[in-house]
């Protein structure tokens, strides 16, 4: 289990992020680092029994600020991310814990352009799999609607006026579910984690199949 002195110290460092401060505290820094990558690591292990996963990724709290406008050293969460098994199974996992902003998502980021344009394909072709997962009750339950940036039109070599426009335009696809300080907290966060995770393998199944399928249907590998 995740606890409160987790949340206690991602709110001393926000209020405090800068590297004097951080080099005084880096102990402390180092035993909650340690509890994320312990409960992440259970995790990844509580997720491969139902499913093919390539890796796991614990992301650094130090931020990449050399092309960033926002020169604060560090990041005020936790974070790790789950691969699944390529190329036959696609789509990530995410999950961050942030002092009132901690987050299970999942989907695809920053899918490259091919993968992004078979999927529009996909979408312009048709898109009645798609519409009805994301009209599932559970679904809209747990995620509520299909998330991520879009165009504000039609992207090239689409009609602006097709019926799926509101899903073709989509930059990313992502599915994203909130969770409390206390939520975080609770003894059965672990399986709500994992719970939330496998809700998202129907979208994720369906983009599987258009990312390792021609037009035709025809497998790719």
């Amino acid at each position: 289990m995740l606890t409160n002195s987790t949340f206690e110290f991602l709110d001393l460092l926000t209020k405090n992020n800068n590297r004097d401060w951080f080099t005084e505290n880096k102990k402390r820094f180092e035993a909650e680092n340690n509890l994320a990558k312990a409960f992440f690591t259970e995790v990844f292990s509580e997720l491969e029994k139902i499913d093919s996963l390539e890796k796991m990724q614990v992301f650094r709290i130090y931020r990449d600020v050399r092309f960033s406008k926002d020169k604060l050293p560090y990041k005020n969460h936790f974070s790790v991310g789950f691969s699944r098994t390529k190329p036959m199974l696609r789509g990530g996992m995410y999950l961050h814990i942030e002092n009132d902003a901690s987050f299970v998502g999942g989907g695809f980021w920053e899918p490259n352009n091919e993968d992004l344009l078979r999927i529009r394909k996909e979408l312009e072709l048709d898109a009645s799999d798609l519409r009805e997962i994301i009209a599932d009750d559970s679904f809209k339950k747990i995620f509520g609607t299909l998330q991520g940036e879009e165009l504000k039109t039609a992207p090239k070599n689409f009609d602006k006026t097709h019926p799926n426009i509101d899903l073709i335009r989509k930059k990313q696809y992502l599915l994203t579910r909130k969770f409390t300080n206390k939520e975080v907290l609770s003894p059965n966060f672990k399986e709500e984690v994992i719970a939330t995770f496998a809700a998202m393998r129907p979208f994720f199944n369906y983009m599987s199949d258009v990312l390792t399928t021609d037009l035709n249907g025809e497998s790719l590998y």
